[in-house]
């Protein structure tokens, strides 16, 4: 009776043989668990670590074409002056008929930005146009391709920083149809053979520009379309309109 009534009571509590057994299979299947899930972690930051070596070896061993072929139109995105500078470069050799410098703050004034690229006033009423819309790498895509449509431009020459240009090539080639982009990288360093991994400066930037590589080709399973309105200027009439 009472060996029976020990087998009921282990029944009701649920410790029988059988409970037992599957505890010990969960204790076992835990730390296997445990394992894959560290194994996926350390993927996915190997395959982080590899790509950003990738990107910034890329990057290094960018250079600025010393005599790029002749195209319709000069793009140039704004954030330093070495980039503004190569664009006017580029214009004063005929390599374009005309240029966008996309992402100008709006206090900036035409007059500024001629003194500042040393551009005569002459070319800069002719054959330049400021887009101060333009905020970010995307809104630069967008204002840039509503100016390339509307002057139908075929070839452009995009010049930017050779760490920007990666994710600038992404942004604006999404967006565009048949037009053609002619890459015009401006090296402030030579980073070449691994020299952007004894620099923390360089290191600091490529790493950043890495991480918002990867967020512009996140954005790129969801569809994006310049909006219609171009409100792109001539930086004659500008200047014409400061004066007034």
């Amino acid at each position: 009776m009472l060996a029976m009534k020990g087998h009921h009571l282990d029944e009701a509590s649920g410790a029988g043989p059988g409970r037992g057994f599957e505890a010990s299979a969960r204790k076992r299947r835990l730390p296997g668990s445990l394992r894959a899930a560290g194994f996926a972690i350390l993927g996915m930051v190997l395959v982080f670590v590899g790509g950003f070596a990738l990107f910034a070896t890329h990057v290094s061993r960018l250079s600025t074409p010393e005599d790029p072929p002749v195209a319709d139109a000069i793009i140039v995105l704004t954030g330093g002056q070495a980039r503004l500078d190569a664009a006017i470069g580029l214009l004063k050799l005929g390599k374009g008929e005309r240029l966008l410098i996309s992402g100008v703050h709006p206090s900036t004034s035409s007059g500024m930005l001629q003194a500042a690229t040393g551009g005569d006033k002459a070319l800069f009423s002719c054959c330049v146009d400021i887009d101060r819309a333009a905020l970010d790498t995307v809104g630069n895509a967008e204002e840039s391709v509503k100016w390339v449509r509307t002057h139908a431009y075929g070839r452009v020459i995009l010049v930017t920083n050779n760490y920007h240009m990666p994710r600038s090539l992404l942004e604006l080639g999404r967006l565009l149809d048949r037009e053609e982009l002619e890459p015009y990288p401006v090296v402030n360093a030579n980073l070449e053979n691994g020299g952007w991994m004894v620099r923390p400066d360089a290191l600091r930037v490529l790493f950043t520009e890495y991480n918002k590589y990867l967020v512009a080709l996140a954005r790129g399973v969801v569809p994006s379309h310049p909006a219609d309105s171009v409100p792109v200027i001539n930086a004659s009439a500008a200047a014409q309109s400061q004066q007034n």
